[in-house]
């Protein structure tokens, strides 16, 4: 469904309109929203609003407070892992599970975790398909099918594919691996792993096909970016295509880089150099790139990002539940690196509520010193919006409430907020990180259409989507699918084999504790 352009008025007690150039939240207070055709048009003073907008739809009230609409910059996929029976492990021994997994249809899958963004207050998001195989109708019929699920539910989605074109087992050659395995688990997986085999220039030419077919008509509620799936599944040559195709075409780029600690002295021992200097070398760093994760950076890393006006999507909650490590994000502040916040595959609770991450954010880069620089309740919500709608390619489109850019607007209930009593001198942007959360949210306005009223997406039938979910999960396993579990189970002990082999996960750095 094409998205219709909405006009309405949006009242609030309050409006975080974003932060300025020192750091601090700006609000108004007691103002109202009026939304022309899907923009903020104007905020006026509620006193103050004139003849000529009697005729619109209210929203709001002094009783609320509205805030942008938040971000997920960093997104796979919707039914989680653990709820298909893959239980964390460290991400090297992880992903390979998911080949086991039930395939859930893309429309289906969608809108599941569309369902959890939109009413946990989040309004765009980068979704990163997980990868292509076999033919390009297939992909295509993919990318429509999930593009599609977005602008039903009223989401506004940058699009990209996870790319390799070398090892995607484990940080050596496929086929050492392959040969290890029992010949019908052996049968079972090389045939994904050919179908996936797809030479770079012709993900590129899909790039632009997709640009081409699905991007007319939705120019406000799409963008389509690249997505380099990691420094050691990619060749040099594939991320300098990959660079000069987002250069032509002007996408962004998403990659995971250094997520753990293996990843970074694979590049170090690969190259000679840390996986960031061997970006720069490749002339593969630029203000059009994003990369997600970070956790492995080192001062001089964090340096080049910077001077090459590259951001970071960080996803707090992945990086501790997979043990990968916790970006250093006091430090790549320090240095005025813009980040955004993702939410990976889930977040510590296993699903999309964004204002559950964002608290974790905040408590995780408390540090111990009594006067080192930390991020405030202003900074978390920068990351959440304005630095996240810059890295899908919104930025100056949304992620603020201010005249010109869209209505993306949350509506919270500030009794909800409030409960039983919050002292005024708290700052508000305080009080919404700390107390603010799914249960707080009464609507949520996409280009001021209505698509999350009292806490419950009402833009689709939302009870019969997740009936359906259900039906799907419940269905006894198939003989394929059995097949499938019993070929990770022979592939875990090879992986992990061949993880030792590399030498790559012993002497590592443990988290830091107080005392020891």
């Amino acid at each position: 469904m094409r998205p219709v352009a909405q006009n309405c008025l949006i009242e609030a007690g309050a409006i975080l309109v974003g932060v300025d150039a020192d750091g601090r939240m700006q609000v108004r207070e007691n103002a109202a929203i009026v939304v022309e055709d899907g923009r903020i048009a104007r905020i006026d003073p509620l006193v103050a609003i004139g003849h000529g907008v009697d005729q619109l739809p209210r929203f709001g009230g002094s009783h609320v407070v509205a805030i942008p609409g938040l971000v997920n910059g960093h997104h796979h996929f919707g039914v989680t892992p653990l709820m298909q029976g893959v239980t964390f492990a460290p991400l090297e021994l992880w992903l390979p599970q998911f080949r086991a997994m039930r395939r859930i249809p893309p429309r289906l899958d969608t809108l599941y975790s569309a369902i959890e963004m939109l009413e946990s207050g989040t309004t765009t998001v980068q979704h990163i398909h997980s990868g292509l195989s076999g033919t390009p109708d297939i992909w295509m019929a993919q990318a429509t099918a999930i593009l599609g699920a977005y602008s039903d539910i009223g989401m506004r989605a940058g699009f990209s594919f996870m790319i390799r074109d070398r090892n995607i087992l484990g940080y050596g050659p496929d086929a050492d691996i392959l040969a290890q395995l029992p010949l019908p688990s052996r049968a079972w997986i090389e045939p994904q792993l050919k179908a996936a085999a797809i030479p770079i220039a012709d993900l590129m030419a899909f790039h632009r096909n997709l640009r081409t077919q699905l991007l007319p008509g939705y120019e406000d509620r799409r963008r389509f970016n690249l997505a380099p799936a990691n420094l050691h599944w990619v060749s040099d040559e594939g991320l300098q295509t990959i660079f000069e195709t987002a250069r032509a075409t002007d996408a962004r780029i998403h990659m995971h880089l250094v997520e753990t600690e293996r990843q970074a002295e694979f590049a170090r021992r690969r190259f000679g150099r840390s996986a960031v200097q061997h970006l720069k070398a490749l002339e593969c760093l630029g203000p059009e790139a994003t990369f997600g994760h970070g956790n492995w950076m080192s001062a001089e890393d964090l340096d080049t990002i910077a001077e090459c006006r590259c951001s970071i999507c960080h996803n707090a909650s992945s990086g501790l539940r997979l043990g990968s490590g916790i970006a250093p994000v006091n430090a790549m502040r320090q240095r005025g690196i813009p980040i955004a916040l993702g939410i990976d595959q889930s977040n510590i609770a296993d699903d999309r509520d964004m204002t559950l991450e964002m608290k974790l954010v905040w408590a995780l880069h408390r540090e111990t010193g009594l006067f080192n620089e930390r991020p405030d309740a202003a900074a978390i919500l920068q990351m959440a919006t304005q630095h996240g709608a810059e890295t899908v390619g919104f930025g100056g489109f949304t992620g603020r409430l201010e005249p010109g850019y869209q209505a993306d607007i949350v509506l919270m209930d500030r009794a909800r907020l409030e409960r039983p009593f919050v002292n005024r001198r708290t700052p508000l942007a305080e009080t919404v990180l700390h107390r603010g959360g799914r249960g707080a949210i009464r609507q949520v306005f996409v280009g001021g259409r209505l698509v999350v009223d009292e806490g419950r997406v009402i833009s689709i039938d939302r009870d019969a989507v997740l009936a359906e979910l259900g039906e799907v999960l419940s269905q006894p396993e198939t003989a394929g699918e059995e097949t499938g579990w019993q070929a990770v189970q022979d592939l875990l002990p090879v992986l992990e084999a061949h993880q030792r082999g590399e030498n790559l996960g012993h002497g590592y750095r443990p988290y830091r504790y107080n005392a020891l």
